[in-house]
């Protein structure tokens, strides 16, 4: 066993040390006086970049987008009671999406603690719920074990995100710290008999199909999973927002499992007689409410986290693996291929409910999808908000490579344009474009400064339709014509933009939108397109009109 190094320095110099330990080189906060030693320390730490937002829940956002890019831990920082609440959401999203991240909290003094001192809140029982690990560290000498516990229980098995709850009167102790041995995450295998009992479900299968999710982009097993499903020709099918986990030009991609998913696509699931799914949760969305899978189907569960397994539908396999270590174990089950017309019957309907054909009677949203395929390079990466917006997006945009999406499967608003900013902090030489409602937009617009601040262009579509959309059409659903709540008010993005020193357009037609983006794509400053729509044409499959019967 590594004995480790023993230095002497300060709790948050410790902080600072654990993360170059991480080779973390991006931290997001919002600066708070709980904190300051902290930002202190970093501020000596050239290797590591402090990028302050403007608002905590922005930086969550920001640190969230740039995990999901990177395949590193986000890092964020904010101050005790008000600033940890303001970032929930991001802890929550990535709580949802499995994402890695550590969260470092401000708290009050330690003497203050229980007199409902300035802005205290139990910060480890508050986030319990939606963290894998809330943590305060009382002891400065204990700061190294416990934020190397942060970050290893934040990355292994099923990541998420780690708290960690810091007293003021903590942070500036001197002490002799002990730095352990530098973290590894284990990456289980399939033992044989798990092998040998996979290839015998495949023996019996009939119409096996493939369903991907996260866990396979999080190993970085998309190439492991081109050459199993290519191998024995089985369809494969993306988990919800999980688009890039697998060519979608491929023959043996046969779609998208989300909000609004074709009925044939779901036809292909249900005729299935064996479904493989491989590091997904199984979520309400993915399985349409849960009525996804019926108990005549085999289903074989292979995921990391064995608290997964058996949440939703009970496996007839369960293999707890890592994605990558799984696929190449699956690399040696030997079968012939009998499945190539299964396959092709699944591509096809696929492609029958997703091929991209504009015509002049298609809503711009067809017509802005179609502009995004012509005018962004293959590698460009896609974030979105929640919305009916992303409707278009989810149907007919064509993931082809891997890593060129980052989407909140929590449903988040407002992630679309922070989220877009951390990805862009990751992976700078990569085109970055988020796309986002009007009501979502506005969530977390003041983060257009950082953007322009930190000097990050990304471009920011911005569907506007004065029109918290996505709940008017549930209000049309089920209480027609009895609107409330759901209008909202005529704002200027191009306006906006410009006032925080970005670069705004207005668009009305998809030319003026072509002209637009070919002006973003050849500008360094981040840029905000706002598309103007009309709200009678709520969702890829209806209008409001068609809704009120």
């Amino acid at each position: 066993m590594s004995t480790g190094i023993k230095i002497r320095m300060n709790a948050a110099q410790a902080i600072v040390e654990c993360m170059k330990r991480e080779s973390i080189n991006k931290v997001f906060c919002v600066p708070g006086e709980s904190y300051l030693p902290l930002l202190d320390a970093l501020y000596d730490e050239p290797s590591i970049d402090l990028v302050s937002a403007r608002h905590e829940g922005g930086a969550s956002f920001m640190a969230e987008g740039y995990a999901k890019a990177s395949h590193k831990p986000g890092v964020v920082l904010a101050t005790r009671g008000v600033g940890a609440a303001n970032l929930t959401i991001g802890v929550h999203t990535a709580y949802q999406d499995s994402t890695p991240m550590v969260v470092f909290l401000g708290q009050v003094h330690s003497k203050f603690r229980g007199r409902e001192g300035f802005q205290e809140v139990d910060l480890d029982q508050f986030f319990k719920p939606i963290t894998k690990w809330a943590v305060e560290v009382k002891d400065p000498e204990r700061m190294p074990e416990l934020v190397g516990r942060a970050f290893r229980i934040a990355r292994s098995g099923r990541p998420g995100p780690v708290v960690v709850s810091l007293p003021e009167d903590v942070l500036p102790i001197e002490t002799e710290m002990h730095f352990g041995p530098v973290i590894t995450i284990p990456k289980p295998a399939p033992s044989n008999e798990e092998v040998i009992s996979m290839e015998s479900f495949l023996l019996k299968s009939k119409k096996p199909l493939i369903i991907a999710g996260g866990g396979v982009k999080l190993s970085q097993a998309e190439e492991e999973l081109i050459s199993f499903a290519e191998k024995l020709q089985i369809p494969v099918m993306a988990a919800f927002r999980r688009h890039d986990v697998f060519p979608n030009n491929h023959d043996l991609y046969a779609g998208h499992l989300g909000l609004g998913t074709p009925k044939q696509v779901i036809e292909t699931v249900k005729e299935a007689d064996l479904v493989i799914a491989l590091g997904t949760r199984l979520s309400e969305v993915t399985t349409q409410d849960y009525s996804l899978l019926s108990p005549d189907q085999k289903l074989i569960h292979v995921d990391i986290e064995h608290d997964v397994i058996g949440k939703v539908y009970p496996p007839d396999l369960a293999i707890i693996a890592d994605m990558k270590k799984a696929l190449e174990a699956f690399e040696e089950i030997k079968l012939n291929s009998i499945w190539a017309t299964w396959a092709e019957e699944s591509r096809l309907r696929y492609e029958t409910v997703s091929r991209l054909v504009v015509t002049d009677k298609e809503v711009i949203n067809m017509h802005v999808i179609q502009a995004l395929v012509d005018m962004l390079p293959a590698d460009a990466l896609i974030t979105n908000d929640a919305g009916n917006f992303a409707g278009w997006l989810h149907g007919f945009y064509p993931f082809t490579e891997k890593n060129t999406y980052v989407g909140p499967t929590s449903g988040a608003m407002g992630y679309g344009l922070p989220a877009a900013i951390g990805a862009k902090l990751a992976l700078s030489n990569r085109v970055v474009v988020s796309l986002s409602g009007d009501g979502g937009f506005m969530m977390t617009f003041q983060e257009l400064e950082t953007a322009v601040r930190e000097k990050v262009p990304v471009i920011a579509l911005v569907f506007n339709n004065n029109s918290y959309g996505t709940i008017r059409m549930h209000q049309e659903m089920h209480y027609p014509e009895r609107v409330i709540g759901t209008d909202l008010g005529a704002v200027s993005f191009t306006s906006l933009a410009n006032g925080v020193g970005a670069q705004g357009f207005t668009v009305h037609t998809i030319s003026d939108f072509q002209h637009a983006l070919n002006q973003a794509l050849n500008n360094d400053l981040p840029s905000v397109i706002e598309i103007m729509t009309d709200v009678e044409n709520i969702s890829v499959s209806s209008s409001l009109s068609s809704l009120r019967g």
